[in-house]
């Protein structure tokens, strides 16, 4: 996580604790180590955001420190709201979690009024809830789609053939039941469509395609008319 962004959420997690939160429970969250916090807090504290507290005793934020509002109108709300439940319908774990952490930022940060559509349930995303797939984080594709990696797989097709893939993730679609990952396939030498219920390994290896995501993400949406492969 770029320091930029972890100083924003260590604002944001002070602001939303109601009692101190020490700089363990911070790295934890965050993934990175307890002295890289206390860094981060000496620099939040020269910057006078007005965070009080000590190693051993956990931090807090004084009352009346508050970033720019968010700006929705009730019905901009009310489509984060559902946009958020829709969410958790999907097979990714990681994005469910960040989804309900959403939730919580903009439930702080937002007035009253607006807060209370956060808080009401008055609004559900209902239906069946796509499973994991059973061999790979979906996570870990939504990064190699971001750093422009190229991901190895073995892949088995609607006939139970597995073959091993190299491909570069373009792009993934999440469905109701399921979610499909379209790729540049090395093998076939072409954008392809995987299931990543039929993904039976799946991992990162040491080469890239950066700078080519964009140009091969248009040639396939330049190509939604004509029925694509479905990792065949």
């Amino acid at each position: 996580m770029p320091k930029a962004s972890r100083l924003f959420e260590i604002i944001q997690i002070l602001r939303l604790a109601r009692k101190p939160v020490t700089a363990a429970e911070m790295a934890e969250r965050l993934e990175v180590t307890s002295r890289s916090i206390y860094r981060d807090i000496v620099a939040l504290q020269s910057m006078r955001v007005p965070i009080e507290g000590g190693r051993g005793i956990g931090y807090i934020l004084r009352p009346g420190f508050d970033l720019p509002p968010l700006m929705f109108s009730i019905d901009e709300t009310e489509a984060i709201v559902l946009a958020l439940a829709l969410l958790e319908r999907t097979g990714d774990g990681e994005l469910k979690v960040a989804a309900r952490r959403v939730g919580e930022k903009i439930t702080g940060a937002v007035p009253g009024p607006l807060r209370q559509v956060f808080q009401s349930q008055a609004l559900h995303a209902w239906g069946s809830i796509a499973a994991a797939p059973p061999a790979v984080d979906l996570a870990l594709i939504r990064r190699a789609i971001r750093d422009e990696q190229k991901l190895a797989m073995d892949y088995r097709d609607e006939l139970g053939r597995v073959t091993e893939r190299t491909v570069r993730p373009l792009a993934l679609i999440y469905y109701s039941e399921q979610a499909m990952m379209v790729a540049w396939c090395e093998l076939r030498q072409a954008i392809r469509n995987f299931r990543a219920d039929r993904v039976e390994q799946c991992e990162p290896v040491e080469a890239f395609f950066r700078g080519e995501g964009d140009r091969m993400r248009q040639a396939w949406m330049a190509g939604w008319k004509t029925p694509a492969g479905a990792g065949v």
